[in-house]
């Protein structure tokens, strides 16, 4: 059975239109309270945001529809993702619920759950609420109604979580850090952490209007925070997205390094200090050269589908604890149970602070296969699998690829778009074969 509504990492879309709608957001809290009091008499739930205007209303339709159904709620506020699902085990929640579209611009908004141990949810459990949805609501008698209240130092019981996952000994006195939270959800807790733990913090992107959140800044824009790196001769750079699950970082050269390379400097870090570490999970999109790195040190290496949800799926099947995506979702599994883009770069900053090395001299020898990405956007009901002219164009261009290169072509489970990812060692012949795909796909 296929779902409906939820993609990769919840439901998203543009505000206005369904389901991005507060009628459909109050319906869908009520299914999924209806769910959790399948199993629970009185079921709790966090509900936390990012920076988006959209965000008060949705809160409130979210806020009413779990109340309708007898489920109590815990208002957070603005606080990234990664800390919702950190709240929602330590207060020992039901469910956790994040309104946010993460890297998309404002006019997008979207819904997000965590269990009760701070983990994405699976597919079956997504259907299940699904197929809630279709019922008619059973509104809770007036005694039974689900109370709210707000929980008021939200942010800073997530700061002190995030110090406590770098390591006591170290410090970050006399590093230079400039922090870019792409005006998003983590634009207080952020800098904040940093500059606890003694790191002279320059912020950028952090000053949320409901409105700029990723607006050419962020981790989905580097090249903001290189420039201010560069302009304020800092150490290193830190970019998360709108809701800081992400992570990209650059040197005090002005260089980005995306998730595959933090990837690898996570690994490293922990094979230099002894630590056990059976194997790695990356994606169908991460670079076949980190792959091969990972292989040269002794480690396994495993891809699944690109989304950190299935990345998560794969870590806990294989019981490892390290696995991301190029796009900046890092999981460690042994500081945290979901993706925190914040956590991710603490753990590269104590390997750069442990060896007193820089992250290029870290990667030596990890020279990225050229990447060529295209994203083409979809008309309504286009079927772009039976394009018979991409069908007729995909064997000859892994023929002239062979076997220094690869083709990936997906559908964005966030956006109604199909990505073109074309790698191979010659980035001229990356780039040419992506575009002869892309235009195969895109409408006439």
């Amino acid at each position: 059975m296929s779902r409906k509504y939820f993609g990769t990492d919840g439901i998203r879309g543009t505000v206005g239109q369904t389901p991005i709608t507060p009628d459909f957001v109050l319906r869908l809290a009520h299914a999924v309270g209806r769910v959790l009091k399948q199993s629970q008499k009185r079921p709790l739930v966090l509900i936390g945001k990012d920076t988006r205007i959209s965000g008060y209303m949705l809160e409130s339709a979210l806020e009413s529809g779990f109340n309708s159904a007898g489920v109590d709620v815990v208002l957070l506020g603005p606080l990234p993702t990664p800390g919702v699902a950190y709240l929602t085990r330590t207060q020992r929640a039901s469910l956790g619920v994040v309104i946010s579209a993460s890297h998309n611009p404002f006019e997008d908004n979207g819904i997000k759950f965590f269990s009760a141990q701070g983990s994405k949810l699976d597919d079956a459990w997504e259907l299940e609420v699904e197929a809630m949805l279709g019922q008619n609501p059973a509104w809770a008698a007036a005694s039974d109604l689900g109370k709210a209240r707000r929980l008021d130092d939200a942010a800073g019981r997530y700061v002190e979580f995030c110090k406590s996952c770098f390591p006591a000994h170290l410090t970050l006195k006399g590093l230079k850090i400039v922090v870019d939270a792409a005006h998003g959800a983590a634009y207080q807790v952020a800098p904040a952490v940093l500059h606890e733990l003694g790191a002279e913090v320059i912020r950028i992107g952090c000053s949320p209007d409901g409105v700029n959140i990723n607006h050419e800044v962020g981790a989905t824009h580097p090249e903001a925070l290189a420039r201010a790196v560069l302009a304020h001769g800092a150490d290193y750079g830190v970019a998360l997205d709108g809701d800081a699950d992400r992570l990209q970082m650059i040197d005090r050269a002005g260089r980005v390094f995306n998730g595959d390379e933090l990837l690898f400097v996570m690994a490293r870090d922990r094979l230099d200090r002894g630590d056990p570490l059976a194997g790695v999970v990356g994606t169908l999109m991460t670079n076949l050269a980190v792959e091969q790195a990972l292989r040269a040190r002794g480690l396994d290496f495993a891809r699944a589908k690109v989304g950190d949800r299935y990345v998560l799926e794969e870590l806990e099947r294989r019981q490892w604890v390290l696995g991301g995506e190029g796009s900046g979702h890092l999981l460690a599994l042994d500081k945290h149970s979901t993706g925190d883009g914040l956590i991710s770069a603490l753990q590269v900053l104590q390997a750069l602070v442990r060896s007193g090395r820089s992250l290029s001299e870290l990667l030596s020898g990890v020279d990225l296969f050229p990447q060529t990405l295209i994203n083409v956007r979809l008309q309504p009901g286009q079927q772009w699998q039976e394009a018979g002219l991409l069908q007729k164009l995909m064997p000859q261009v892994q023929a002239e690829l062979g076997d220094t290169g690869r083709i990936l072509i997906r559908a964005s489970g966030t956006e109604p778009v199909v990505r073109v990812m074309v790698e191979a060692r010659d980035a001229a012949l990356a780039q040419k074969s992506a575009e002869r795909l892309a235009a195969a796909l895109a409408p006439a």
